[in-house]
């Protein structure tokens, strides 16, 4: 098989994985799994109501649109307020919705990756969710950097939502490998292509271990 082939299946089977480490519903197609929240939904369940409790306000970070909709669909189970954006929001809306947060509407902002790495002033919030690791730690980095803006006065806190024993450590290890690489050539999932097959595949060798 040439190489660029199988690198690409195997970005398609980690991605997977990744998914299935964030709510296994996700992946039901491929595994026959239905209806079975993930432990990491319970987690971040568990956390939102910590943080209105302590009257915090937050931003949720997806790289998966339909993960994002499970998250939401929890708050409101939970009766807790909040504001949405992703990739397919109107310029319009996503200007509301931004100017609604700032102005005390929504404990909670869920934003996808792609429609929150540029541009977005959030300074309401002071903690910060990462609902599941990224390629790229720098764009990570920019995520948070919405609530870490001019005008913010307290301090900001980071939480990574990481299943134990999974892909998501391991990602998370990558990040303090290549970190310095990451921030300086690469962007968003571009960083996966700068992994050689084999540590691609070792980290797919990990999640089946």
């Amino acid at each position: 098989m040439p190489p660029e082939q199988r690198r690409f299946r195997v970005l398609v089977e980690l991605t997977r994985i990744r998914r299935a480490c964030c709510d296994p519903r996700l992946v039901a197609g491929d595994t026959g799994i239905d209806g079975v929240a993930g432990a990491k939904l319970e987690a971040f369940a568990e956390l939102a109501l910590e943080l209105v409790a302590g009257r915090h306000k937050a931003l949720v970070f997806s790289q998966f649109v339909d993960y994002l909709g499970l998250l939401r669909a929890k708050l409101e189970t939970l009766g807790l307020s909040y504001q949405y954006l992703d990739g397919s929001t109107p310029a319009a809306d996503r200007a509301r919705c931004v100017r609604a947060f700032q102005s005390g509407e929504g404990d909670f902002f869920l934003i996808s990756l792609k429609a929150g790495a540029f541009g977005l002033n959030l300074t309401a919030a002071d903690y910060v969710i990462i609902a599941d690791p990224w390629w790229n730690p720098a764009v990570e980095d920019q995520a948070a950097g919405r609530a870490h803006r001019m005008g913010q006065r307290r301090p900001v806190t980071v939480y990574r939502l990481v299943i134990k024993d999974s892909v998501e450590e391991r990602i998370m290890s990558l990040h303090r490998d290549k970190r310095a690489l990451a921030e300086s050539l690469f962007t968003g999932e571009e960083f996966g292509k700068a992994l050689s097959v084999e540590e691609l595949t070792a980290l797919l060798q990990g999640s089946a271990a």
